[in-house]
C-alpha cells in the first residue's frame, strides 16, 4: 500500500443543518454533500479519489495480479446454452476482448440437435438482436433494461442506459432486415412487452422518486404523443412491473409494495382492451399469478405467511375463487409456480435451501395436478432454478444448479423420466478441481437465542487453527437470500488461504418469511447482532481472528457494514461497504427523495411512529460514529445512483474521518466514487473485474493475505 501520511485526506468542510423530530435536535454537519450539481461537491469527490488513489498506489501490481487472475480463469469467447422458441435457437455469446454481451439467435431445424457449445465465432445463420460491444461503444457506462422479442419473432425491443440512473431509451428493430422500426420511446423503466400481433408495445414510467407507477401503450412507428395511459399507480408505496405468459397469450402487470400486491391482466390478442383485476389488494396479502392454459396459478401468503400453491379460473376477480393445492410444509417456503402444458415447477426454499419441485398434470385429481416429485441434489449447499424455458408445451426442462464449488451448470430435465442431462458447466480456464475446497454449514447463536446459519468456503487443507484470513459477508434485508453460488473472482481470495463466510442474518430470507420479519421495522437491530454473532462464531470455530477479520456488504448490506462497525469495531481488521445506505434515517425521514415512500414498508415510518424513529436513531451509522478505534474502511459508491445516492457514503466518511481515532498509516478511511456509474458499479465485464481487483486488494493488504 501507499504511505497514508505522506497524503493530506480531503476535509469536509462543516455547514449546520438542522434536523428536528419528535423532540430529538440532530446537527448534521455534511448534508451539503447532497447536490451533485455544486462544483465543490463534485471537487471533494475528486480529492477523495485521488487520495484513495495515493494511499493504495502501493497494491497497483496486487490489483493487476488479481485481474490477471481473474481474466485468466474466464473463458472470454464463449456461448450461453441455447433455448428453444418457435422456429429459433436463442443465446447470448461473448467475445474476447469484449465487455458486453451479444444476444442472437440461430435456425432450428432439429430440437433433439441443439448448436455448438463450444462455438468460438457467430452460429451458422446467427441474426444479431442486439451487440453491446457496438451499441456500448463511446460510453463509459452501458446497460441493457429490456430486451423482448414479438410473439411472431419478427421484431425485437431493447432499452439502453448509457447514465446509471437506470432510465432506458428503446429501440424497435426488424430483426431479419435490422430495419429501424421505432426509437421514439426515452426514458422508460425496467420491461417492455408485445402484444401478440406484434404491432403494440407496452412499457413503463418512473416517476420524480424513480419509482415505476405508469404503463403505457404505443403503437410502434406512431408518435409518442399518441401512446395510450394504461395504468398510473397513485399508492406511493407500490411499484409496478410488467410481464407475459410463457404462451404469450397474457399480459400481465404486477403491482406490489413490501406487504402488498395485485396482479392484472389482459389477453394480449386485444391490446387495446383494459387490464383485469384478479383478485383486489388487500392489505398484507401477497400473490403472484402464473397462467397456467385452463386456469391460473396463485402463489398467495392469504392464509399462510411462508405462502401457499392455489389455483383459479381464468376469469377470476377474487381470491374467494382460489382452490388450494399445496401448502408450505413446516421448514418451507413458496417462492413461485412456473406453468408449462403438461406440468408445473414450484419454487420454494426447504431448510434454507432452494429447491424445485414438479406438479404432473392429472385431469383426475381435484387441484388438477397429481403427486409432486421433489428434484433432489447430493451437495450440502447449492442454488436450483429454472433456466430459460419460453416454450410451454415442453417435455424437458432447463435447470441452473451451482455451489460454492461447483461452477455455474445447465441441466436438461426430462420431467417425465427424472433424467438429467449436464448441457453446459461454466469454463474454467487454467484447471479448476473442486475438490481442492470445501463448502460447509455453520451455526451462530445470536443473543436472543436464534440460530443464525453461516455458509463457510475454504481450501480443503484449510485447518481450523485461527490463523486464516477470513472475509464475511451478508445482506439482510427485503427476505433476499444470500445463496449460494460460484465465483472466478473468488478463487483468488482461497488460493491465498483466505476463508470465504456468509452470514445468513434476520432480514434476509433463507429460513422464511418469519426470519424476514425478526429483522424488519423496529427489530431491524437483529440483522447487526446476528452478523456480529456470526464473526464471533467464525473465530470461535478457529477459522479466523479479529485482526484477521473482513467485512463486506452493499445497499442494505452496506447499512449493515456500517453498524457493525459502531457495534463492535473491534471485531473486524477492515470493512468494505459498497453504496452502502448509512445515512438512513436521514433518507427514510424525506418522503420527496427518490424511494423513501415505498421503504416505510421495509423500515418502518420515523416521520410518523417516534419509536421508529428511535429504533433508528440508533443505529443509523452516520449519526452513530464514535469517537474511538475502528476498522480500516473502504466506501465505494457511483455518482449516477438513484437507488442509495453517493451523498450517504461522502457524508458517512466525512463523519468517520473527523470522530474516529484511527491510525491513518495502518487503518486508513477511504471514499472512492465511480463517475460514470450506477448502483451497480461499473458496467462491462473488463471494467468489473478492474473494480473487484481494486477493493479487494485493499482487503486483502489489510488482512495481510497478499
Amino acid at each position: 500500500m501507499g504511505d497514508p501520511t505522506t497524503s493530506v485526506p480531503p476535509v469536509a468542510r462543516r455547514l449546520e443543518h438542522v434536523r428536528e423530530h419528535h423532540g430529538d435536535r440532530f446537527v448534521d454537519a455534511y448534508e451539503w454533500l447532497r447536490d451533485k450539481d455544486n462544483p465543490e461537491v463534485i471537487a471533494y469527490l475528486e480529492a477523495e479519489n485521488a487520495y484513495a488513489d495515493a494511499v493504495t498506489a502501493g497494491l497497483e501490481p496486487l490489483r493487476r495480479k488479481l485481474f490477471g487472475e481473474i481474466k485468466a480463469r474466464v473463458q472470454e469467447t464463449d456461448v450461453s446454452v441455447p433455448a428453444a422458441s418457435g422456429p429459433w435457437w436463442y443465446y447470448s455469446r461473448t467475445v474476447e476482448g469484449g465487455e458486453y454481451a451479444v444476444h442472437a439467435r440461430a435456425p432450428l431445424t432439429d430440437r433433439s440437435v441443439r448448436p455448438d457449445l463450444d462455438a468460438t465465432g457467430p452460429i451458422a445463420g446467427e441474426q444479431v438482436l442486439l451487440d453491446g460491444n457496438k451499441l456500448g461503444a463511446g460510453h463509459d457506462f452501458f446497460s441493457v433494461g429490456a430486451l423482448a422479442v414479438s410473439p411472431d419473432h419478427a421484431r425485437v425491443a431493447y432499452g439502453i442506459d448509457v447514465v446509471g440512473d437506470e432510465r432506458f431509451d428503446v429501440t424497435i428493430r426488424d430483426i431479419a432486415t435490422g430495419e429501424l422500426l421505432d426509437d421514439a420511446i426515452t426514458g422508460i423503466g425496467y420491461g417492455v412487452e408485445f402484444s401478440l400481433d406484434g404491432r403494440w408495445l407496452f412499457y413503463t414510467r418512473v416517476d420524480e422518486a424513480w419509482r415505476p407507477h405508469e404503463v403505457w401503450r404505443h403503437r410502434i412507428g406512431g408518435p409518442v404523443a399518441d401512446d395510450v395511459l394504461v395504468h398510473r399507480e397513485e399508492d406511493e408505496r407500490f411499484w409496478l412491473g410488467l410481464g407475459a405468459s410463457r404462451d404469450d397469450r397474457w399480459l400481465l402487470l404486477g403491482l406490489g409494495s413490501r406487504t402488498t400486491s395485485e396482479v392484472r391482466i389482459l389477453s394480449a390478442a386485444d391490446p387495446e382492451g383494459e387490464f383485469r383485476v384478479v383478485a383486489p389488494r388487500r392489505e398484507g396479502v401477497e400473490y403472484d399469478v402464473e397462467p397456467a392454459a385452463d386456469r391460473l396459478l396463485v402463489v398467495h401468503n392469504r392464509d399462510s405467511q411462508d405462502f401457499d400453491l392455489a389455483w383459479a379460473p381464468l376469469a377470476a376477480t377474487s381470491d374467494s375463487q382460489w382452490e388450494p393445492i399445496a401448502a408450505a410444509a413446516p421448514g418451507e417456503r413458496f417462492l413461485g409456480a412456473d406453468a408449462f402444458d403438461d406440468f408445473a415447477v414450484l419454487s420454494l426454499r426447504s431448510d434454507g435451501i432452494t429447491a424445485l419441485r414438479i406438479l404432473p398434470r392429472d385431469a383426475a385429481s381435484p387441484t388438477g395436478f397429481g403427486v409432486p416429485q421433489q428434484i433432489s441434489f447430493e451437495e450440502e449447499l447449492y442454488t436450483v432454478g429454472l433456466g430459460d424455458n419460453p416454450e410451454s408445451d415442453s417435455s424437458t426442462i432447463q435447470l441452473g444448479y451451482e455451489s460454492f464449488v461447483t461452477p455455474r451448470s445447465v441441466y436438461d430435465l426430462d420431467v417425465a423420466t427424472g433424467e438429467r442431462t449436464l448441457l453446459k458447466r461454466q469454463p474454467v480456464r487454467g484447471g479448476y478441481d473442486p475438490t481442492a475446497y470445501v463448502q460447509r454449514r455453520e451455526w451462530a447463536s445470536a443473543s436472543d437465542g436464534a440460530r443464525v446459519p453461516i455458509s463457510v468456503v475454504a481450501a480443503a487443507d484449510a485447518a481450523p487453527d485461527g490463523g486464516h484470513p477470513c472475509l464475511l459477508t451478508a445482506y439482510g434485508a427485503y427476505e433476499i437470500s444470500s445463496d449460494p453460488y460460484f465465483s472466478v473472482a473468488r478463487l483468488s481470495l482461497l488460493e491465498r488461504g483466505v476463508v470465504y463466510a456468509v452470514a445468513h442474518v434476520r432480514g434476509g430470507g433463507e429460513m422464511g418469511r418469519s426470519w424476514y420479519e425478526a429483522g424488519r421495522y423496529g427489530r431491524k437491530a437483529n440483522t447487526f447482532t446476528d452478523f456480529v454473532a456470526c464473526a464471533d462464531r467464525v473465530v470461535e470455530l478457529g477459522w479466523s481472528a479479529p485482526d484477521r477479520l473482513a467485512a463486506e456488504g452493499g445497499s442494505a448490506g452496506g447499512l449493515l457494514m456500517g453498524a457493525i462497525t459502531n457495534l463492535a469495531p473491534d471485531r473486524f481488521r477492515v470493512v468494505h461497504a459498497s453504496v452502502p445506505f448509512v445515512d438512513a434515517l436521514t433518507t427514510i425521514l424525506r418522503p420527496d427523495l427518490p424511494l423513501t415512500v415505498g421503504e416505510w414498508d421495509e423500515w418502518g415510518n420515523p416521520l410518523a411512529d417516534p419509536e421508529i424513529y428511535a429504533a433508528m436513531k440508533a443505529y443509523s451509522p452516520y449519526e452513530n460514529v464514535a469517537a474511538r478505534p475502528y476498522p480500516a474502511i473502504l466506501a465505494t459508491t457511483s455518482l449516477n445512483d438513484t437507488r442509495v445516492f453517493f451523498t450517504e457514503p461522502a457524508k458517512w466518511v466525512a463523519q468517520l474521518r473527523a470522530t474516529v481515532t484511527n491510525d491513518p498509516a495502518t487503518r486508513p478511511i477511504l471514499l472512492r466514487t465511480e463517475m460514470a456509474a450506477g448502483h451497480g458499479g461499473r458496467s462491462g465485464r473488463y471494467a468489473a473485474w478492474e473494480q473487484v481487483a481494486w477493493e479487494w486488494a485493499f482487503v486483502l493488504d489489510q488482512l495481510e493475505a497478499t
